[in-house]
């Protein structure tokens, strides 16, 4: 199971419905921020996650209303005494403009910031680790742009001890069993896997496809996903605006969600200029009936 909720949802600036983009993936007690618009740490503090959970800080891309949060965020967790590291991934670039405002400010952290600055064209995998493995996703926007694909898989099968002792199968054994090999007995007959260990739990995928010209490019790689997030800024009567600054329409979005077979689809980054958001719903609803509008503080279960 993972938890996103979402912390800002509104594209530029923010409104007086919302906050620029930012969310929080929470997956086995560990918080991956997604994104980090200004207001972000008044969100986390709204929604009561707790800022030492967070180790790793994705940033899509340099536009102000996905990171001016983060000089703050940091200030924030220093000033709380945190010790421990803080793995930031985003665009060369990044270090840079951080380091530069806590220099000008007098203001070194007590802890190590860990920039991952990323210029991959392709998918590269970021994080692997027991939890979770994050990959970029690839997008088109003005500007260079990553969305993130989060994977959270079992690695190791859990023992049924019961059939193992029935069968005998020595301990050396255990460790190949629980990664899918299958069992041996001292007599040499072989056992397959299913029979020794439980089920194993699928994959649960989360792809965040942040500021994006409407591109089938990366279909194939959140295809089946469990939750997909897609920039909708506009409408589609405004399609040629959002073809202009590289933005995708919900009707845009409702497409990628039904050529990748998601499950479902969360539209966001929603321009000032519309007052309806239900229009966005509507609107996606054509092509693409499981949406939902990714509001400020709302969550869900993936």
């Amino acid at each position: 199971m993972m938890k996103l909720t979402i912390l800002g949802s509104c594209a530029a600036s923010p409104s007086s419905i919302g906050f620029t983009s930012s969310q929080i993936l929470q997956v086995n007690g560990a918080s991956y921020l997604i994104d980090c618009g200004e207001g972000t740490q008044i969100q986390l503090r709204k929604n009561k996650i707790k800022f030492n959970t967070i180790e790793h800080i994705f940033i899509s891309h340099l536009h102000g209303d996905h990171f001016f949060g983060l000089p703050g965020l940091i200030s924030s967790l220093n000033l709380l005494g945190r010790k421990k590291p803080l793995n930031i991934y985003g665009p060369i670039g990044l270090k840079k403009a951080i380091t530069l405002l806590l220099k000008i400010g007098q203001s070194w952290t007590n802890f190590n910031l860990i920039f991952i600055e990323l210029d991959n064209l392709g998918p590269c995998v970021l994080l692997n680790n027991e939890n979770i493995v994050v990959s970029t996703i690839p997008l088109k926007h003005r500007i260079y742009t990553n969305g993130f694909l989060f994977t959270k898989t079992t690695k190791n099968q859990k023992l049924i001890v019961k059939k193992v002792q029935e069968y005998n199968i020595d301990k050396t054994q255990f460790s190949g069993i629980k990664l899918g090999k299958d069992g041996v007995t001292d007599n040499g007959q072989i056992i397959n896997n299913s029979e020794l260990v439980e089920t194993k739990i699928p994959e649960i995928k989360y792809a965040y496809c942040s500021d994006t010209l409407f591109c089938k490019d990366f279909i194939k790689q959140i295809e089946g996903c469990d939750l997909l997030y897609h920039e909708s800024t506009f409408l589609e009567n405004h399609k040629e605006l959002a073809k202009k600054t590289f933005h995708s329409t919900a009707l845009q979005a409702a497409t990628i969600a039904k050529n990748a077979n998601v499950k479902k689809l969360l539209l966001g980054h929603f321009s000032s200029r519309y007052n309806n958001l239900n229009l966005f719903l509507d609107e996606a609803k054509t092509v693409f009936e499981n949406c939902e509008l990714a509001i400020d503080n709302k969550s869900f279960i993936i």
